[in-house]
C-alpha cells in the first residue's frame, strides 16, 4: 500500500481499523493478535424469540466463527431499556423521544435473548451480518434483509416499533458498556472451540 492510499485509509476508516493497524510490526505481522479479538452483545427482540427463529439467525454468527460466551433469556424493566437504549445508545440524542418511546414498547414485549459473541474484529463483522436499522433498506443476504421488511415510513403510519429481530453493539466501546449491562462478569465464559485453528 503506498503513502496516498494510506493516507486516505486513516482519513476513512473507522477508529477500530486504524488501531488494529497501529500494531501491524514492520515485518507486517500483528504484535498483538489478541488485540483483535472482541466481544459484542447481540439481543434476539421479541419478535425474533415470539416467531420462534432464533436458532436459525444464531447459526450464521457461528458459522463465520463466532463463539457464544454467554447467553440468557430475560424481560427486562423499562428502567433496564432506558439505560441500555439512552444512558449507553443516547438514542433520544440521535433519533429523538418518540422513536425512542416507540422502542421501549416495542420491547416491553416479550421476553429477549442476550448473547456475547466473541471472535476476530467481532463488532464490525456482526454489523455486517445483521444489516442496517431498516428491514427495508438491508440487502438479502443479511439477517434483516432476509427475515424481515418494514419500512421506518409503515411503521411510522401504523404507529409502531420497526421489528428488525436484533439489537447488535455499534462500536467496540459501546459493546464494553452494553455487556456489562446485561451480564455479570462470571456469566461470561472462556473457553476453546475445535473451529478457532481456521477462524483465529
Amino acid at each position: 500500500m503506498g503513502r496516498a492510499e494510506a493516507s486516505l485509509l486513516e482519513k476513512w476508516a473507522p477508529t477500530w481499523y486504524t488501531e488494529a493497524r497501529s500494531n501491524i510490526g514492520k515485518d507486517g505481522d500483528m504484535s498483538d493478535k489478541a488485540s483483535h479479538i472482541q466481544k459484542t452483545l447481540i439481543v434476539f427482540k421479541p419478535d425474533a424469540v415470539q416467531r420462534g427463529i432464533v436458532g436459525e439467525i444464531l447459526t450464521r454468527f457461528e458459522r463465520v466463527g463466532l463463539k457464544i460466551v454467554a447467553m440468557k433469556m430475560a424481560e427486562p424493566s423499562r428502567d433496564h431499556y432506558y439505560a441500555h437504549y439512552e444512558e449507553i445508545g443516547k438514542m433520544v440524542t440521535r433519533r429523538g423521544e418518540k422513536a425512542f418511546n416507540v422502542t421501549l414498547d416495542f420491547m416491553m414485549d416479550g421476553p429477549v435473548i442476550a448473547v456475547v459473541l466473541e471472535g476476530v474484529e467481532a463488532v464490525p463483522l456482526v454489523r455486517k451480518i445483521v444489516g442496517p436499522t431498516e428491514p427495508m433498506s438491508a440487502d438479502m443476504g443479511t439477517i434483516r434483509g432476509d427475515f424481515s421488511h418494514m419500512s421506518f415510513g409503515y411503521a411510522d403510519a401504523a404507529k409502531c416499533g420497526v421489528p428488525n429481530l436484533i439489537h447488535a453493539s455499534g462500536d467496540p466501546e459501546e459493546a464494553k458498556q452494553e455487556i456489562a449491562h446485561w451480564f455479570k462478569p462470571e456469566e461470561i465464559v472462556s473457553y476453546t472451540t475445535v473451529n478457532e485453528k481456521f477462524t483465529r
